[in-house]
């Protein structure tokens, strides 16, 4: 029998249909999803539960416990030429957890190490042998289309409840012999895992408000305020001495706020034992600045006097200055905090539009001149 030919393009699309929802279903991870892997790893695979533990990452679990003291895990996530990895933490920090890592290169190669995270820099985490840390067996790395699958058995009678997810670092150099280093991780997740319900719930970093706080009084008082600050005593100068009184009570707020702001990032760094010495040296340089704005506005000369000119120059340097470098200081923040691009494009759109309103105003200063 032979379809008609009106029946042909009808044919034609429900066969796309499957065909196309078979392709997406193989290219795909989810827990609807059957795993259907090219090489499966050494142990069942039929009757694990799964959970999408980080959304944002796409990172997928699947576990169950095989044996008294044996549970069998799966760690998905697509591929992105980056490392993944999961820690089992006795507090839910990431320092002084043990963690399984596992990457495909670009060549294909694959590997899986397990880690002692020891502090936050990568000099502090240390590679351990298999028969150190967590007892691994059965471990495999599958790369199924853009998917990579981290398969491992881990003898335990209860693991922790306490998992750490990480992605590494995209188009960098992976781990690699004889040390396998570890680059510092692209972002990270804490959560808490129930094992018999498959619930899980994310960790609030102890340290998340403390770490707010600093970024936002920071990029408050000398990155927004200083620079609108420095406007106002640049344009407003026809409205005296409304301009002067606007100018300092702004420049002063914004001080306050910075100052807040830095003396929170040193009870930060203390507290999680941070590695920032480029971004604290930069903070502490801005601080220093500003103090001697505050010094140069206690002793400024008259305006009949004949020092008033060089105070002029000095009172403009030093604060440029320290607006510059409070701008650089705030996307470098934002990239050690892994706060994202959202924040990146909102404080370039501010500068943008400072850069844009002083440019106007200073062309109209030129031609009134």
């Amino acid at each position: 029998m032979t379809a008609s030919p009106k029946h042909i393009p009808l044919f034609f699309l429900i066969f796309s249909f499957f065909f196309f929802s078979h392709v997406h279903s193989q290219s795909s991870d989810s827990c609807n999803s059957p795993l259907n892997l090219p090489n499966p790893p050494r142990f069942e695979t039929s009757s694990l539960h799964c959970a999408i533990v980080w959304s944002a990452q796409s990172f997928i679990l699947r576990y169950v416990q095989a044996s008294p003291n044996v549970w069998n895990f799966i760690l998905s996530a697509p591929n992105t030429n980056a490392y993944i990895a999961i820690g089992f933490s006795p507090n839910g920090n990431m320092v002084g957890s043990r963690a399984i890592v596992g990457w495909v290169g670009a060549d294909g190669m694959a590997d899986i190490r397990k880690y002692y995270l020891g502090g936050r820099t990568p000099d502090l985490v240390r590679l351990e042998s298999p028969d150190q840390g967590l007892q691994v067996v059965n471990s495999s790395m599958i790369v199924r289309s853009n998917h990579i699958f981290m398969a491992f058995q881990l003898i335990s009678d209860r693991p922790s409840t306490r998992l750490i997810y990480a992605v590494g670092p995209a188009a960098r150099s992976l781990p690699s012999p004889p040390n396998f280093q570890l680059s510092e991780h692209r972002s990270m997740i804490s959560t808490t895992l129930n094992y018999a319900t498959g619930q899980f719930q994310t960790q609030q970093s102890p340290h998340a408000s403390l770490r707010r706080s600093h970024g936002l009084l920071n990029m408050f008082g000398w990155a927004i305020l200083m620079p609108i600050g420095a406007m106002v005593a640049r344009y407003m100068r026809k409205w005296d001495p409304i301009w002067f009184y606007s100018h300092a009570m702004i420049q002063s707020f914004a001080f306050i706020l910075g100052f807040i702001g830095v003396i929170c990032g040193l009870v930060l760094e203390n507290r999680i034992d941070a590695s920032v010495t480029k971004h604290k040296g930069i903070g502490i340089f801005i601080l220093i600045l500003g103090c001697l704005q505050v010094i140069a506005y206690v002793a400024r000369p008259e305006k009949t006097s004949k020092s008033r000119k060089y105070w002029n120059w000095y009172h403009y340097s030093v604060g440029r200055t320290l607006i510059f470098f409070a701008a650089v200081n705030v996307f470098y923040g934002i990239h050690l905090g892994n706060a994202g691009s959202g924040w990146n494009a909102g404080f370039a759109v501010f500068l943008v539009i400072i850069f844009v309103i002083s440019l106007i105003l200073e062309l109209r200063m030129c031609l009134k001149k």
